[in-house]
């Protein structure tokens, strides 16, 4: 029995503890939704008056960035050709969307199979389907064309993705109807980052950062604008025109390190819901798992993913 001489009274964590009031403490928020970012690379029409007259027009241009301000029973679009983020951190995963080609009206469209967020693409990784990779063959593939139509076709399908985590400041934000709206700052983020260009641009940016000792969080990127590339049907796809910022230095304090905290706690939500599918999976299919997935389920290396990067 712990005596009181023996308690620092000047301590409160000591008294507390011993008061019974250790469990009381107000636990960390655990982030379940976070606002998403990406870019809208359609223009969104409106009606406006013109010379008198109610024309359709575009009220938010396309190749606008896109935040989805996200609550839990309701969500509302922002849009804005220049912002800025502060990258927190980043993950990467592999993403595959099936059409549902027989779709009934009411029934959806389609479904993403999704792995698990980790901090590198050269391991397997547990998918929501009960296999690894969204079906992707492991290793390198030393000859694409000498593997089965099928197989082309699948890879084709599935999409290496950059997942940023991070701040975002908007600049002169609207809504959908091109209506302006308060400015937003600082608001916590994630996008997924999945077209092959944007991906490499953005991890130029981390090289470079990488290159000169420095971590994300200590520096704002500006996106001033997009790139409009065009496409064989006249149509655009827009990718982030991204420069880190030199000139200020940003110090790491609480509220950082709690918003860090808080896109772990995410990270890891997500990936413990996708262990939770793939284990289901597994067991709907038990008896379609091939020796080679078995061997693979044996060497799978768990990802922490609290761990500090």
């Amino acid at each position: 029995m712990t005596e009181l001489s023996n308690i620092n009274v000047d301590n409160y964590e000591d008294l507390a503890r011993a008061m019974g009031m250790a469990t009381e403490k107000k636990q960390p928020k655990k982030t379940s939704t976070l606002n998403r970012l990406r870019i809208w690379h359609s223009p969104i029409m409106g009606k406006a008056e013109v010379n008198g007259k109610l024309s359709n027009v575009e009220v938010v241009e396309g190749g606008a960035y896109r935040l989805e301000v996200v609550s839990e029973d309701s969500s509302f679009y922002i849009f804005s050709k220049n912002i800025t983020i502060r990258p927190f951190m980043q993950r990467f995963m592999l993403k595959r969307y099936v059409a549902n080609a027989g779709a009934k009206s009411g029934e959806k469209k389609g479904s993403f199979h999704r792995t698990i967020m980790a901090d590198s693409l050269n391991i397997d990784l547990k998918d929501n389907t009960g296999r690894f990779n969204c079906g992707k063959p492991s290793g390198y593939v030393e000859d694409f064309q000498a593997l089965p139509k099928s197989t082309q076709d699948l890879i084709r399908q599935i999409k290496r993705v950059r997942v940023l985590f991070g701040t975002v400041s908007m600049d002169n934000p609207v809504d959908e109807k091109g209506i302006p709206v308060e400015g937003l700052t600082d608001s916590p983020f994630i996008w997924e980052v999945d077209n092959k260009d944007a991906f490499k641009i953005f991890g130029d940016m981390f090289s470079e950062l990488s290159e000169k000792s420095r971590l994300p969080i200590q520096h704002a990127m500006h996106l001033s604008g997009t790139h409009a590339n065009q496409l064989p049907n006249g149509s655009s796809f827009y990718t982030p025109i991204v420069e880190v910022d030199y000139t200020e230095n940003f110090d790491i304090n609480d509220e950082d390190k709690e918003l860090f905290g808080e896109f772990n706690l995410f990270v890891k939500g997500f990936n413990d819901w996708v262990c939770k599918e793939w284990d289901s999976n597994v067991q709907k299919r038990q008896g379609e798992v091939s020796p080679e997935e078995m061997n693979t389920v044996e060497d799978f290396i768990d990802i922490d993913t609290e761990e500090v990067k």
